[in-house]
């Protein structure tokens, strides 16, 4: 089984791209949902990230229990190990403060990638030949050099940019601020096998899409149903594919 990594920047369009996939049977596995589940109350996650960063970046609304609407919970009320992370508290925490990001991805990215790997035995077992793993971080976590093939979706930086700010309603300089904080779009090329351009109009991406699964189809081929139905033949493909793959890389 292909195993195929989907990231890009900030308004690049990979969510699109990894729609588009969808939208054509391809099974994907999503990085940023996978984020939010496992950070739910009554995980491993939630309780590491309250003891770390407090009490303080919890949500203190709740659906009222006669389903009314939402209500603001006192102090008193508030029963931590039920209530949801607040992602926009965590992430003024973290935005412009390195060591906390770093200590929040310690906690999380070893969940996430566990239930990645997780995903893919799955598709696996199903029996598909291919499944894309939507990542957004793909090069900064390290998961690139697990993956047969990558994909970044592309645009210019100023475009990125442009396409950031009307999408945030954000002035030029918090919009910079935001993609200056990431690796560079530009720099995440350099690490793809696959560079899907969405520098045009929503047709076109279609169009770079549509050619982008016709090379994954042909890099799969017939022989993966050998590697599927013959276990101990998939594992030594995989082996190959990785090893090759970094030898490449590390020649390039």
């Amino acid at each position: 089984m292909l195993v195929v990594g989907l990231t890009g920047g900030i308004a690049t369009g990979k969510s699109t791209v990894s729609a588009l996939f969808a939208s054509h049977d391809i099974p994907i596995i999503d990085a940023d949902l996978i984020a939010r589940r496992v950070v739910e109350p009554g995980t491993h996650a939630h309780k590491q990230i309250v003891k770390v960063f407090g009490k303080g970046i919890l949500s203190t609304s709740s659906v009222s229990a006669s389903g009314a609407g939402i209500v603001e919970n006192s102090d008193e009320q508030l029963d931590w190990w039920t209530c949801p992370v607040d992602r926009k508290k965590l992430g003024s925490v973290i935005f412009n403060d390195e060591k906390q990001r770093k200590i929040l991805n310690g906690i999380v990215h070893p969940a996430v990638t566990r239930a990645i790997l997780w995903g893919v035995v799955k598709a696996w077992l199903r029996g598909e030949k291919m499944v894309v793993v939507d990542v957004p971080l793909l090069i900064e976590g390290g998961l690139w050099k697990w993956m047969g093939k990558v994909i970044v979706v592309y645009c210019s930086p100023e475009l990125q940019l442009q396409r950031l700010m009307a999408r945030d309603k954000s002035t030029r300089a918090d919009a910079s601020s935001r993609l200056n904080s990431q690796l560079s779009i530009t720099a995440k090329v350099a690490y793809a096998d696959i560079v899907i351009d969405n520098s045009g109009s929503l047709a076109e991406l279609d169009g770079e899409a549509m050619s982008c699964l016709g090379k994954l189809e042909r890099a799969v081929g017939r022989t993966w149903i050998v590697s599927w139905l013959l276990p101990p033949v998939g594992l030594l493909s995989a082996v190959w594919c990785l090893s090759w793959k970094t030898f490449q890389r590390k020649r390039r």
